[in-house]
């Protein structure tokens, strides 16, 4: 096997839902999907119509890290050279994984990659970012536009707006959890997610301690489409879910003011 795949949802929108599940299955190469359901019901069993799909209903939401991990020792046991994690709300060209295939084939000094991320409307996503902070995450999620605007500097570096995204970028600290393509032999010794985060902050965990075993890398000659919600700017309750998983992270790495 070469690639495999998990996407996990949670009544995710059916459309949307469906653009990921082609996007990765539209590909010359052998893959594999895991379709991890954290759904309260398995409506969405019915896009599980392809070979390739694996649908696992969990009958209760184990989170976005536990759920994951659970196509992770899957793709483990399919013995694949690759493992992405993949959000369903992202879609992508044919040709894409390809072209990501080949970049780590050759390149066996890196373990995970992120590629271009842009919004649908083509503008790009700076989703390569230094490790979080405490001011960093109050600044994001609880500042208004003017007072953010006094510390562009300060949130432009975060965001590694000071680099080219437009070239190679190697060793990123922080890669976006809606497009992790992992080398598998990495991810084995990583571990997988954290299961103590049960969504946000887990990303930023896992891409600081692959870097104990690899290098990271932003590639920009392929490139993705990500809806990007920022559901814990409109929920409280995903709101809690980011305030407790920093806290685990800050916990484990230590606090950055």
């Amino acid at each position: 096997m070469q690639v495999t795949a998990t996407i996990v949802t949670y009544n995710n929108n059916l459309e949307v839902l469906k653009e990921a599940i082609t996007s990765f299955l539209n590909t010359s190469l052998n893959v594999k999907l895991f379709l991890i359901d954290n759904s309260p019901s398995d409506t969405l069993r019915s896009l599980a119509t392809d070979h390739r799909i694996q649908y696992i209903f969990n009958n209760k939401n184990l989170g976005f890290g536990r759920a994951h991990n659970l196509g992770i020792e899957l793709s483990h046991q399919c013995e694949s050279e690759y493992h992405l994690v993949l959000n369903p709300d992202v879609y992508f060209n044919q040709g894409t994984l390809e072209k990501i295939y080949t970049f780590l084939s050759k390149n066996k000094q890196y373990g995970l990659l992120m590629p271009r991320v842009i919004y649908p409307n083509g503008e790009i996503q700076y989703l390569c970012k230094t490790p979080p902070s405490i001011s960093i995450l109050i600044l994001r999620r609880f500042m208004p536009q003017a007072v953010r605007r006094l510390f562009k500097k300060k949130m432009d570096k975060f965001e590694y707006r000071d680099h080219d995204y437009n070239q190679i970028i190697e060793n990123v600290p922080y890669l976006s959890g809606c497009f992790m393509f992992f080398r598998n032999e990495v991810l084995k010794q990583v571990g997988g997610f954290d299961e103590r985060i049960f969504m946000y902050m887990e990303d930023a965990d896992i891409t600081y301690r692959t870097l104990e075993y690899s290098k990271t890398v932003y590639y920009p000659e392929a490139t993705i489409t990500h809806h990007f919600a920022k559901g814990s700017y409109k929920n409280l309750k995903l709101m809690y879910y980011n305030i407790e998983g920093a806290f685990v992270y800050f916990k484990k790495w230590g606090l950055k003011l």
